[in-house]
């Protein structure tokens, strides 16, 4: 009898038997909204089953369990909740189930296809400007070889119930804009085509521009066209020769720690710069991120010759900054492995 007690002891537990541990939505549009599916449970232990949590692999699934205790050969339910809002295609997502039975957690699997929604005018035209909208105030020549004329395009839309003439102003000499059709009619698309001449641009490096828009000879107030373009050298028409004998932009340390400093002071920083390779250095342009960095260049058409070195000076303004600040100096060379270097600074603020 003795025996028989220590044996039923051992063997009490809860047992957690699941209907399914996978289900399939199947498809479904998005605007249908959140799905829900309850996956049954049975407690077909000798012991009371406690479901502790569920741990759930996206925000989009919100779980939701039988939170009393299930009495042996009691049922509960575990509750799968998945949102689909901006999130079409297909999907798989799991829900950790942790409980006081052996095994302690269970992965239960929801799966399905999300037929996307149709957007609004509003969503797939973000920027607006009067009676017009554009899929977006930000044209993105992103990198431009400077010797490289590049074109972008978007779409844009009349929203208004007459038609419309579109055009920029105060567009930059190296920048040409265009809108075809130039007048809309209500309800119609048309094309914005933006063409970047980087022969014609001095700039260096990331490059932001400001363009306002006019629409029926009107300036639109505050409804500012933004235009952007990573200028960067062009090495596609280097032979193997020419690369070999590149020069090549060394620095001892890229980062150069300030250490602790006062607020509201300034800190002299200096890189120096060796030309370690077999031509000319030239140092085309240096920025900093900030306005709280003065970068002191000497003269960029001044080539650094092979061996020779030249010091990157900087003034690094401290302000109103507190505790640990880094900020970057961006440095653009003809070097084909080191066109755009950064260069860090770091210092310990404390204010009183």
């Amino acid at each position: 009898m003795l025996l028989a007690f220590f044996g039923l002891a051992l063997t009490a537990q809860p047992v957690m038997t699941l209907a399914e541990k996978e289900h399939d939505y199947g498809t479904f549009k998005e605007e249908a909204g959140p799905q829900t599916y309850d996956f049954q449970v049975t407690n077909t232990g000798n012991q009371p089953l406690v479901i502790q949590r569920i741990v759930t692999s996206c925000g989009c699934t919100t779980p939701d369990w039988t939170k009393e205790p299930i009495a042996p050969g009691g049922k509960g339910k575990i509750t799968a909740v998945y949102d689909p809002r901006n999130a079409p295609g297909k999907f798989s997502k799991t829900l950790s189930v942790y409980t006081n039975s052996k095994p302690e957690m269970v992965t239960l699997v929801i799966k399905g296809e999300v037929t996307p929604r149709e957007k609004t005018i509003e969503e797939l035209y973000t920027f607006e400007a009067g009676p017009v909208r554009f899929e977006s105030n930000h044209l993105a020549f992103t990198n431009v070889l400077k010797t490289e004329k590049k074109i972008r395009t978007m779409q844009v839309i009349n929203t208004s119930n007459e038609p419309v003439t579109i055009d920029f102003d105060q567009v930059p000499t190296f920048l040409a804009m265009k809108v075809t059709p130039t007048t809309l009619k209500p309800g119609q698309k048309g094309l914005v085509s933006g063409t970047f001449d980087a022969t014609q641009n001095d700039g260096w490096g990331q490059s932001t521009y400001m363009i306002k828009v006019v629409t029926n000879g009107n300036s639109n107030q505050n409804a500012y066209y933004y235009i952007s373009a990573n200028l960067v050298e062009d090495f596609s028409s280097l032979t193997k020769e020419e690369l070999e004998n590149a020069p090549l932009f060394s620095v001892p340390n890229r980062t150069y720690d300030i250490g602790k400093m006062k607020g509201s002071t300034t800190a002299d920083i200096e890189f120096v710069i060796t030309n370690s390779g077999k031509s000319d250095l030239y140092i085309r342009n240096v920025r900093s991120t900030c306005g709280c960095t003065a970068v002191q260049q000497g003269n960029k058409d001044q080539p650094i010759k092979p061996g020779e070195s030249t010091s990157l000076k900087a003034v690094f303004s401290s302000g109103g900054y507190k505790g640990k600040v880094t900020k970057a100096i961006y440095v653009y060379t003809n070097d084909p492995k080191n066109s755009e270097v950064v260069l860090m600074l770091t210092a310990d603020v404390e204010q009183p």
